[in-house]
């Protein structure tokens, strides 16, 4: 993982020396001020984090602090959600809670290749996000709750929410803990099919969406729901001269807070929930077919979050958290139901306007992370991934003393994280500018939705001086499973189980993997505590197969994901049985494997693996990195439109060359590498339907998408 440096070895002793002296000055005072209990990072990982309390190795493992009991709460009696967040509003009423940022302004932005791009103008002053304090907070959720009931919002009866991630998603949420209406979330970019499916299996009469959800998705589908009776729109302006089928009526949220706030409405008593109460139906993002609602109660979120929340230290009201990930996904629900227990902040944002070089943000103007400097921050590694090229390309392009510097600079805190030291010179004269593209304060950045490689991992160690939670969760288990100690700093694994779950290995004898397997057992990851969900709606067959009680009435979750045990305690995800294909020859490939290996190479920007029983050899569709394919064209003296390049044989042998070169320095075997492959013309976005909200791969789309390319490279065609 270290970057190759083409340096002189006299400039490599003076970089060191330098460091030397630096490192010498300030470590004195730092062992004088060192409290004798301290440790290093290195000492902290080599820890054992972890242990089967069975005596046996497929467990089930508890972290050491949780051998006794699993964790079920952050507070006595604080047992369901709305008594977490009334708790955190006594204890800090007058602070932020939620903040949007303002727009000043939107225009279209003509590109080299002809496409027109809304771009945004912002100021740069960070007062330009709007917040709210948590008692306005509260008030609101009061009133839209209330506004709910009178318009006939009945308690335990389902109530929908279809909206993008901002401010009134979570004022709408903490309004149906509130009240007991459970909450169905659906992925706003989820197509109409699903939307609908969604909508009538949960029998919903009420939804709240967004002003350009409901013109541009839901509007087409109305017909298909015949229960739907009032859709709440978030936005202030409802658009005017719009039509609706007969029997639907159509709100502003603010209108319904203001009729919550008639006095005959405040003063209608509420029936509060019980803890096992479903507080939310979580439609998955459909990456294996249908999307399956998920019914998690006001106790199984409550367990995940106080799982999670025991891995960050020293939370509180100094933390300001970006939210921008889609709130449907378990992830990002969890991160902020965090947030809100401990009295952080947390500001709004979007993936196109996260950063100053995203693809709303006007040239000039800043992105969200430099106006709000968060603290936490949540990612999928596809959002890290792209970050990591956008940087190295950076980088390359840096004159040849910066590029030195810099090279110079990494590879050095490489070895001293390795060992368990910091590098305060580095950080505040190399990678502070890096550092900057996340506002410059990131302390905490957790990592979920899928395997983060390890190189993507080590820069973001490195460049944002900041430790990586890699994490394991599903929605099934809240999102809570494992996550990594922030003082370790080693790669490719995702930690020890929370406090709040433990984790058993069942052997898949099919797949090779026993938990008697050496040095490490192995097997399908199973988690079981009481934040394992209640399981999927009106899906009693899934359940079935899913979930099971064992003797002492613990619910368990089989994952199909399969994982080792290290000796430490610390789990590492190593296979998923849905993912693994037998060649005709015989041999298994893991396609997630071979996929996290092939993102790491500058050409790919994303990859899907393929292969079949009836085939001998591996193919791939690949998303290719626009800069590096036309800087590979412009070597090879291939000219043409972009699409032209990606379907040019001579391209695509070039690309398949460099690939290959990826997989074999990655040791991957040789019939793991894909022998034949599609360059993608367009990216693939959760727009396309080709991969999840959380990025994650469709390969059921994806192989009906590339159908006709399927045959072409296996011979038919």
């Amino acid at each position: 993982m270290r970057l190759k440096q083409d340096v002189s070895p006299v400039v490599v002793v003076i970089f060191r020396l330098v460091v030397w002296l630096y490192s010498l000055i300030s470590y004195l005072p730092y062992l004088m001020l060192r409290s004798s209990d301290s440790q290093s990072f290195s000492e902290c990982s080599r820890r054992v984090k972890a242990r089967s309390i069975s005596g046996h190795p497929s467990g089930p493992y508890r972290d050491v602090r949780a051998l006794r009991a699993l964790t079920t709460c952050i507070q006595p009696g604080m047992n369901t959600l709305d008594r977490v967040f009334e708790s955190s509003v006594c204890r800090n009423p007058h602070l932020d809670c939620l903040g949007t940022r303002e727009l000043l302004s939107e225009e279209d932005e003509t590109q080299e290749d002809g496409r027109v791009f809304k771009k945004v103008d912002g100021l740069f002053s960070s007062k330009k996000y709007r917040w709210m304090s948590y008692d306005q907070v509260y008030k609101e959720v009061r009133a839209f709750g209330s506004g709910l009931a009178a318009l006939e919002q009945k308690p335990l009866k389902n109530i929908a929410i279809f909206c993008e991630t901002r401010a009134e998603w979570i004022i709408a949420a903490q309004a149906c803990f509130m009240y007991n209406f459970p909450l169905v979330t659906l992925y706003s970019t989820l197509g109409g099919p699903a939307i609908a499916h969604g909508l009538n299996e949960a029998e919903v009469s009420h939804i709240i969406t967004s002003k350009e959800l409901l013109e541009t998705k839901l509007k087409n589908i109305l017909l298909e729901v015949p229960r739907l009776q009032h859709i709440i729109v978030v936005d202030d302006k409802l658009k005017s001269g719009s039509e609706y089928p007969r029997g639907i009526s159509v709100h502003s949220m603010a209108a319904v807070k203001r009729l919550g706030a008639h006095p005959e409405n405040v003063s209608r008593q509420r029936r509060p929930p019980c803890a096992s109460d479903v507080a939310v139906i979580m439609y998955t993002s459909g990456s294996t077919g249908v999307p399956k609602g998920v019914m998690i109660s006001h106790s199984n979120i409550i367990a995940g979050i106080t799982g999670v929340a025991e891995r960050i230290p020293n939370l509180g009201e100094d933390d300001t958290y970006i939210g921008y990930l889609p709130l449907a996904h378990v992830l990002e629900l969890s991160a902020e139901m965090v947030c809100l227990a401990h009295g952080c902040r947390i500001g709004y944002s979007s993936p196109q306007t996260l950063a100053d070089q995203s693809t709303k943000i006007k040239k000039g103007s800043k992105g969200d992370t430099s106006v709000l400097r968060p603290t936490l921050m949540a990612a999928v590694p596809e959002i890290m991934d792209r970050i990591y090229k956008n940087v190295m390309l950076k980088v390359e392009e840096m004159s040849v003393f910066q590029r030195t510097l810099f090279l110079l600079a990494y590879n050095y805190k490489m070895e001293q994280l390795a060992m368990g030291y910091s590098t305060p010179l580095c950080d505040r004269l190399v990678f502070r500018k890096v550092r900057a593209l996340l506002g410059g304060r990131l302390r905490v950045l957790l990592s979920g939705g899928a395997p983060l490689s390890a190189a993507t991992q080590r820069f973001m160690n490195i460049c944002f001086c900041c430790p990586v939670g890699q994490g394991y969760g599903l929605t099934e288990t809240c999102g809570a499973g494992t996550i990594s100690q922030l003082w370790d700093y080693s790669t490719g694994r995702v930690g020890a189980p929370l406090v709040c779950c433990e984790v058993q290995l069942k052997d898949w004898i099919e797949g090779g993997y026993r938990s008697t397997d050496r040095p490490c057992p192995r097997g399908e990851i199973l988690v079981g505590g009481p934040n394992v969900t209640m399981g999927y709606y009106k899906n009693k067959e899934k359940n079935t197969e899913d979930f099971f009680v064992d003797k002492k009435g613990q619910r368990w979750f089989c994952t199909g994901d399969i994982g080792e045990f290290h000796g430490d305690g610390c789990l590492k995800i190593i296979d998923r049985k849905k993912d693994l294909v037998k060649l005709q020859a015989g041999e298994y490939v893991s396609l997630g494997k071979v996929e996290a290996v092939l993102k790491n190479c500058a050409l790919v920007d994303n990859i899907c693996a393929y292969a079949n029983s009836e085939e001998s050899y591996v193919i791939g569709f690949v998303v290719p990195n626009q800069k590096q394919l036309l800087a590979l064209a412009k070597r090879k003296c291939v000219r043409g439109l972009w699409e032209e390049l990606c379907n040019n044989p001579v391209i695509e042998e070039e690309v398949l060359k460099v690939i290959t070169e990826t997989a074999l320095t990655a040791q991957l075997e040789r019939f793991e590498i894909p022998q034949k492959i599609r360059l993608s013309v367009e990216p693939w976005t959760p727009e396309t339907g080709l991969v999840t909200d959380a990025f994650k791969l469709k390969r059921k789309e994806l192989k009906t998408h590339y159908q006709n390319d399927i045959e072409r490279m296996y011979g038919a065609k």
